[in-house]
């Protein structure tokens, strides 16, 4: 049976991914579609746990990208980063759970499992699997990489990178903030009492 909202998420992550015109984009996102990326959760049990999640997050945080983008050309007075930049980072930041959680039931309850398919990290897996179809430029490679901040595993262990890369490129701390902001703010779900 067809999802409808699947469908419906598929139909605008594409109408957005059209921004990216950068050789190798068509590539992917056809085998984004032929792995599983429309269907996919955005996580195992909190924001976007249902099929259709992940593509859904992804265009909430290229929103919010754009918003926070937008914002800082206006105080800045200057132009920030291009259209395609931000659709990059916003729609494939995630790139890396396409294939982290399938669906198991357990005492008749369905729920999504981690599958821990190509243990590569987080940010990291997005930038290598984009890196196979398509060029990404130094900032967007930092931004993907650390859009998870203090949350990634690799920056509680005491190192720099994390406050290196930030520093280096307002585009992770923006990508950062646009998937913070995403998750708690336009994916919160309703309190149960």
């Amino acid at each position: 049976m067809v999802n409808q909202h699947t469908v419906r998420v598929e139909a605008e992550y594409k109408k957005v991914y059209s921004i990216i015109e950068r050789p190798g984009a068509a590539d992917l996102l056809q085998w984004m579609g032929e792995n599983g990326f429309f269907e996919a959760p955005a996580s195992k049990r909190h924001h976007g746990a249902k099929p259709g999640g992940l593509a859904e997050h992804s265009i909430n945080v290229f929103r919010r990208l754009l918003r926070l983008n937008t914002e800082e050309e206006k105080r800045q007075q200057s132009p920030q980063y291009d259209l395609e930049t931000v659709a990059i980072c916003g729609l494939l930041h995630d790139l890396c759970k396409i294939d982290a959680y399938k669906k198991a039931e357990f005492e008749g309850i369905t729920e999504y499992q981690l599958t821990k398919n190509f243990p590569a990290g987080h940010g990291e897996k997005s930038v290598i699997l984009i890196l196979q179809f398509m060029h990404l430029t130094q900032e967007e490679i930092l931004a993907i990489r650390w859009h998870m901040g203090q949350y990634d595993f690799y920056a509680r262990g005491g190192g720099f990178d994390l406050d290196n890369a930030f520093w280096q490129s307002k585009l992770a701390v923006m990508l950062h903030l646009a998937d913070m902001m995403a998750t708690h703010f336009d994916e919160r779900e309703e309190k149960k009492e």
